[in-house]
Order: structure tokens, then sequence, then C-alpha cells
């Protein structure tokens, strides 16, 4: 992510986590049998990176770093995998990090072939490379005429040392000796384009793949041709052979079936129809295991395995995700570890933010389930529902009965499904009369009880049904709701209101349970969806004139009002606390906008629009879908982690474009760390003495110091030591300090005379203190800050020293003491230190209420005091009781 001009990073709030759902594409698996830990590994690719998998139980091992580009071809030998990207490949240790690079292509690189200490790659201009590994040198360069032999499959014979055998499109075959650079042989071929290599269990044996579906099995040492088979489903994609002692060959096809012949008996043994649903990429036996690794671009791995008597596999393990693009995304239950996504295969799936054997496939929705199963129907094709456009879910009654409510493309019934047993339940809720036949339902939500679903539809109309039992509970309005489409619909979180919105620009209010309209209001734009925060009772409506309005469904009335996205809002969130709105649009950007201050405070744009946001309900993921993207992408949340400035953002900030993040969650924390780093845009904010001279501002000293000034004499008798203290008889450990709050260390007694003299000195009694010395200086210049300074770095027992010793009987005078009066009438006037000023003087009346009376001085600075504190006092105490009348009132009344 690159800094913009304004000094920050792309998105300040979310940086990329993760991505969840990927598994396979269309790029063949590798596997690996690792002799240390006796176990196969398979290793996929998905996009940019690979995943690596343990066979034996099909859990994520490695996940490898990214590359610059979407990988085009794999491949592995017992230490490394190499994987393509463009006319570059790089080799991998430890399935995770790049240790070599090899440039010298200048076609895209489509097949790899490691050859022990060396790696062979051939690029689409039937360039042959063959390279060093750990020098990354070239060895030896070999050049094809694309037109004569165009290379498309190039295999090692087992046995046949420093030799390769070559595929063409054009059907022949070459065997060359790469060590000497010499071709041997030339096989002709079968006139047909060579698409699979694949060495049999024999020596000298092996399969070939061709265009028209043939696989031949041939002798390379004897050029003879020992079987040929043939399947009907177009071009052979990958061969592999079973090891473990029976002689099955299988075959794959773009179709995605897989095709078994027995090699001994010559003939096709059987089938296994839709083992993908797109085309086979790649399978492979196991090494001596009747086991069956295959993936394919439909986003799946399998493993089947060989032990029934017909030979047959069945499936044993998988990890599956869409196979098409998202359509709908949104957090299941309260945890925040569960993500519900349709797509436009028709599934609906669970996908765990936490592992992946977590996830579950809620399966295709069919027409009818039940004749389904009675029937045994193969191919269910004909009877799978559309693919759901929208749902709502809740867990309330998940135990109980169905608690997802969805509605599918052009269809007008919406099912039911049951997320506890993964699979559509037993409704499809319509109405029961329908004049037309092309209503569609286009809105769906369902109660925060999980008792009631709300479905609109495109003819207008809103109804209510039971989940539990599916029947008709009511529809809003006579006839219909809206004169238009139904854009949106709302039941807030008590079942008391439901908000409907359609496609004419009408807002519409009405009453769950006597379905009654309320209020109708009349929006700017047609609104394009609407999403209600439960919690705060906020609505949020995207309309189509791109902009966003924020409603409050208790006074009905728009709070928030947002511009600025440049295309089709596809979808918005809200934060769980409701104070961020997040929005996704087809101008490839997601904002976040800050409800309380209604600015803008985030954006970032993606190299794909989002067609989906969601919120995790504990605040700390993101989650999008994107066109023509598979994944579910995580973004985790900043603020959780770290300080962020929510600054507004100027209404020209240009946002900057922020890569999808990839499935490895390693390279994603150093994402983060780029994003924390811009902090120099925090300000720190430092709060004055006082906001405002009219407000009355308190010190910042603790209570301690003032709050018991007047109780000093019953503290004093409570603390009075009950024996003298002893002396020590050795020198303390401690250095001796001068008691106070401020800790000084005491300075040493110069004592030169042996013999101290007894006689007092009185001049010493004499002296006056700083205290007294900085208020005669307020008597000359005015100013009492000094005085009032030193006061309050002493504490309770200083303060009344210094107190006392004002009076004329203790070495002080009344000018001294009107200047201390004078100090306390200046706090009162500026209104800060209140309680300070307000304890103080109380004790100086305690010390010396006798001789007030007495000076007419200090008679006259107490008659000004007097105003001036019953003033001061009357305002606060008018405050106070206002604020108590409101408290009564929130505690005591009915809202």
């Amino acid at each position: 992510m690159e800094p913009d001009a304004g000094g920050r990073t792309a998105s300040a709030l979310f940086a990329g986590f993760r991505a969840l759902g990927l598994f396979s594409n269309d790029i063949p698996h590798v596997v690996r049998f690792s002799a240390l830990k006796r176990r196969f590994y398979v290793t996929t690719c998905v996009g940019k990176s690979f995943h690596t998998y343990d066979v034996q139980k099909l859990s994520l091992v490695a996940v490898s770093n990214s590359l610059p580009q979407d990988i085009c071809c794999m491949a592995a030998d017992g230490k490394l995998v190499f994987a393509a990207y463009g006319n570059v490949f790089s080799a991998f240790a430890r399935n995770k990090e790049v240790v070599h690079t090899f440039k010298g292509h200048k076609a895209e690189i489509h097949l790899l072939q490691p050859f022990g200490d060396h790696i062979i790659s051939v690029d689409t201009d039937s360039l042959l490379i063959i390279w060093h590994i750990y020098s990354e040198e070239e060895y030896l360069q070999l050049t094809f005429d694309k037109s004569v032999f165009k290379i498309s499959a190039i295999l090692h014979p087992s046995t046949y040392l420093n030799k390769i055998l070559l595929g063409s499109e054009q059907g022949s075959l070459q065997l060359w000796n790469v060590k000497s650079n010499k071709l041997l042989y030339t096989f002709p071929g079968w006139k047909v384009g060579v698409t699979a290599l694949q060495q049999a269990p024999a020596v000298d044996v092996v399969a070939v793949g061709l265009m028209s579906g043939q696989v031949i099995i041939h002798n390379i040492k004897f050029d003879e041709t020992l079987m040929k088979f043939r399947q009907d489903w177009g071009p052979i994609t990958s061969i592999s052979f079973r090891t473990d002692g029976h002689p099955i060959m299988a075959a794959g096809s773009p179709c995605g079936h897989i095709g078994l012949w027995d090699l001994e008996d010559k003939k096709f043994i059987n089938q296994m129809r839709n083992a993908h649903s797109t085309a086979i990429a790649g399978l492979t036996f196991l090494h001596r295991e009747p086991l069956l690794v295959t993936n394919g671009a439909d986003n799946a791995i399998r493993v089947w395995i060989f032990d029934g008597p017909v030979g047959e596999g069945r499936l044993l393990r998988f990890r599956m995700g869409h196979s098409a693009p998202l359509t709908k995304i949104r957090y299941y239950g309260q945890n925040g570890q569960q993500i519900l996504s349709a797509s436009q295969d028709g599934t609906l799936q669970s996908f765990s933010t936490v592992h992946e054997k977590f996830n579950k496939s809620l399966g295709h929705g069919l027409i009818n389930k039940k004749r389904v199963k009675r029937k045994g129907l193969q191919n269910t094709m004909s009877v799978r529902l559309p693919p759901i456009t929208k749902f709502a879910a809740e867990e309330t009654r998940e135990s109980d009965w169905d608690g997802i409510i969805a509605c599918h493309q052009g269809k007008l019934s919406c099912s039911t499904w049951n997320y506890q047993r993964s699979t559509i339940g037993a409704y499809f809720l319509k109405p029961k009369e329908l004049k037309k036949d092309d209503i569609t339902a286009t809105a769906v939500d369902i109660t925060s009880c999980g008792n009631f679903a709300v479905i609109g539809l495109s003819s207008g109309a809103v109804d209510v049904y039971n989940m539990q039992s599916g029947m008709h509970r009511g529809s809003f309005g006579a006839d219909q709701a809206h004169k238009g489409s139904v854009r949106g619909v709302a039941v807030d979180g008590l079942n008391q209101l439901t908000i409907t919105t359609g496609s004419e620009g009408l807002l519409k209010f009405w009453n769950f349970k006597n379905k009654n309209l309320i209020h109708s209001m009349s929006l700017d734009s047609s609104p394009n969806m609407m999403l209600l925060h439960r919690d705060s009772g906020i609505l949020g409506l995207a309309l189509d004139d791109f902009s966003i309005s924020v409603l409050d469904i208790e006074t009905r009335k728009i709070v928030r009002e947002f511009s600025g996205h440049q295309g089709q809002i596809n979808d918005m969130a809200f934060s769980p606390d409701g104070r961020w709105l997040i929005s996704a649009s087809m101008d490839c950007c997601i904002r976040t906008w800050d409800l309380p201050s209604g600015c803008l405070i985030d954006s970032f744009l993606l190299d794909s629009a989002p067609l989906n946001v969601t919120m995790s309900p504990t605040g700390d993921f993101l989650a999008t879908s994107h066109v023509d993207h598979l994944g579910i992408y995580l973004w985790s949340n900043i603020s959780l982690y770290s300080v962020v400035s929510l600054r507004p953002l100027p209404t020209d900030y240009v946002p900057s474009v922020v890569m999808l993040p990839g499935t490895c969650q390693t390279q994603d924390v150093e994402l983060s760390e780029k994003t924390i780093e811009p902090s120099d845009e925090m300000i720190e904010y430092d709060s004055p003495e006082q906001l405002n001279e009219q407000l009355v501002t308190l010190s910042l000293l603790p209570e301690s110091r003032w709050k018991n000034l007047l109780n000093l004499d019953v503290i004093k008798k409570k603390n009075k030591p009950k024996e003298p203290p002893k002396v020590p008889k050795s020198a303390p450990f401690f250095i001796p300090t001068v008691p106070g709050l401020v800790p000084r260390y005491a300075a040493p007694e110069q004592n030169n005379d042996p013999q101290q003299s007894k006689v007092v000195n009185l001049g010493i009694l004499a002296q006056k203190s700083d205290f007294c010395l900085k208020l005669e200086e307020g008597l000359v210049n005015n100013k009492y800050e000094a005085a009032l300074n030193l006061l309050k770095e002493l504490g309770p027992s200083g303060i009344e020293t210094e107190l006392r010793s004002l009076s004329p009987d203790c070495g002080g005078s009344v000018e001294v003491m009107q200047s201390f009066l004078k100090m306390i009438g200046m706090m009162l006037n500026r209104k800060r230190d209140f309680e300070l000023a307000q304890a103080y003087l109380a004790l100086f009346l305690k010390l010396h209420l006798k001789m007030l009376p007495s000076e007419p001085k200090l008679l006259e600075e107490m008659t000004q005091l007097s105003s001036q504190v019953e003033e001061n006092w009357i305002h606060l105490q008018s405050l106070f009781n206002q604020s108590m009348c409101i408290l009564n009132y929130i505690k005591s009344a009915l809202l």
C-alpha cells in the first residue's frame, strides 16, 4: 500500500487479513511425499499463492507468500515447490518463502519439470530452458518451431537417464538427451494433439492423452502401441495409475467426469460422473494407496478411496468453496465466527473465520427434495433452484425450526433453510393467489425472535409468514404495500415496527401486529437497498442517485445524508455499536462514515468492485466479496489494537488502491504495521487549564490536599503517638529526607562548635516564610499566582501552619491577612481552583474568626468576598437542581 499525498496509507481503519473459501483453481495440483513425516502432501494453487494440505485429513499445513502475478503452472521435487507466473518462475522452500527466482523466458511459462538438481521450463513459444536450481544459471536452451512442434506436454521417463519426452500440439513426440543435447527419436504420433503424458508403473511404458479423448498406452523403447482407450467427454486433461496392486488407470475430462480402465482386461470398468462441476485440472493416485486426489476449477479438492468391489471410488474427504462468484454474504450468529454466503452456483455455504474444519455446505436448493430422494435422481440439475439473491438469518430458534429465509433469482417462492441440519428447509413461502406469473420475491427479513419472515415482492406486496408452520400471517396494505417493486423490508428488534420501501420512492412504517400504516414519507430518489441496525434503531437507505440517507426510526426523520460514491451502492454494513456505516459501491470504493459526526473517516479503492460487505458482530473483522471472485476477504479492524485518528477526510480526498488480502496471515501483519506507521497525523490534544472564563474550574490536586483541612485537629488526635520515637542506635540505612509532599534530601548539619550554645536565637523565630513574603509582594503588584503555587505544593499540615502564621500574634500582620483575602477573591473572580478557594477560606475563617471583626480593613474584604461566594454558589445550585430534576424524570418517567 502506497501512502498518498496526505501522508496516510490507503486505509486507516482496515488492513487486509486473509481470504476465506479459496481451495483450488484450474492449475493442476502437485502431490509430494515427506520421507521425514511419512505423509503425502497435496499443493494447490489459489491465485498468487498456493496451499499445502496434509492428505490424511486435508488440513491446511502451509500457505505460501504471494507472488506478483497469478500462478500459471506448478511443479515440485523432494525439497522445493516451483511456481511460474508470467515469464518468470520461483522456487519455494518449506512451502512458504521464495529462495530462487529464474528469469530468462520472454513468453509465458506453461510447463515445469523437475530434473534432479535441474529444472526444465517451457514457455508458449516452445523455448525450453534447463536451469541449475541452486546457482540459478542456464544449463541448456532448446528452441522449437511452433508451427512444426509446439510443446504441450513434458515427461521424464522412469530409468531413462538424462532423457525427456516431449509431446506436441501437432501430435508427434520427441525423445531428447539433454546432457548431450541430442534428439534421440521422433515418434510420429497419432495426428492428434498431445494433452497429457504419464509414466506407467511398467518401465518403458508411457500413457499419452490426446485431444480426441483417446488414451494411448505406448512402449517408447520399441515404439509400439500396447492398447488404446477412448472416452467421449473431450480431451484428456490428466492421467494417473494405481500402484497398490490393482492395474487401474484413471483419466480426467473437461466435463468433470473421470474414466477408469482395467489394464489387464483392457476394458472400461467404471466412470465417476460429476466428480467436479468443472474440468478435472489434475488427478493423482497416491503411491501404493487406494486413494485418488483430484482438483478442479470449481474451487474444490477431493480425495476418493477405492475400497468397493466394483472398483468405483467413493468420496472420502474434501475441501470445497464456491465454484461461481458470490451473490450475498452475512455474518451468522453473535460470536463472529461464521459467515453465510450464497453464490451463483446455487449453493448456500458457511465459512468459519477460525478454522477450515468448521466450514460446511448447506447444499443446493432443490424444488422437490422428497422426489429426488424417492427416485434417486443422479442428475439434479433439472430440479435445482436458481441462485440465491438475498437471504436473512436468525439463530434464536435454529434448533427448533428453520432460521434462514432466502429468495431466488426469478422465483416467487422463498425457501427456508436449517443451519443446524445443514440443509434446505421444509417450506417454500409464497402467496396462494396471484394474478400475474412474472412476480418475483425481491426483499426478505426475519424477526429477531426467529418466528416470522417478512417477504417483499416485485408487485409491491409485503407478506408475513410463520417460520415454524410456513403459514401466511397477513399482508401490509389493502392490496399492496407499494405501487412499485419492494426494494427493502426490515423489522425492529421488538416486533413493533415494520419498515418497507419501494421503487416509487416511498418509505413506509407499519404496525407489525395489526398491519396498519403508521407513517409514510417520500425520499429524494428511488431506494436501491435498505439496512436496519436493530440495537440503535438507525436505518440506512442507499438511493439510486448514489447517496445514502440515515433515518432514526423513533422520530422518523432523516438524521444524516452522505454523498460521494460515483457508482451504484451494492451493500452497506453497520458497526456493532452503530457508530460507523460502511458502504461498498461499483466505483470499487469502500467508504466508512462516522454517524455521530456525520463525516467520512475512511475510504479505500480496490482493483475489483465490492459486491457485499458485512461487519463482524464483535467488530474485529470486515468481510467483503467482489465481482468475479470466489473467496470472502477479511479485513482486520485496526482501531481495536492501535490508536487510529478518525479525522474527517477532505472533500477532494483521493483514496489509494489496496490489494485484496491473500490467504496467508503473516504477510498481512506486515501490511498492518505499514498502516500504523504514519502516526504523525495524530494530534496530541493539550487540555487548557480553563475551557472558558465563565466556567467554574476545579484544580487537579487530589482530595487529600484540601478536603480535611477543617478536621486536622481530629486527625492529629487520632494519629498522636502513644510513646515517644526511639533514637536509632546506628546510622540510618536510608538517607534522611525533609518531611513534605515533595521528597527532598536533608542537608547535613554543619556544627563545628563541639559545645553548642543553648541560647535561643529570637531572630530565627521571627523569620517570615516564603508564603508571607509572596503575599506582601502581592499587595504591591496585585499578583498572587506565586503565593498560590506555594500553597498548592504544601500538605494539609503545612497549609494550616502557613495560615496560622498570618496573624500578628504568630509573626504575621493585618496587611498579610488582607493580602490573603485578596488572593481568595482573585481565585473566585477567575473561577479557577474553585474547591481550593473554598477550603482555604474556610480554614482561614476557622483560625482567625475572633480577630476579623476588630480590623476594619479585613472586615471590608470579608464583605466583598461574601457577596462573591454567594453569587457563585447560587449559580452552581441552580445548575445542580436542574440536573437533578432531569435525572429524576428519566428514572421515573414511563418512556
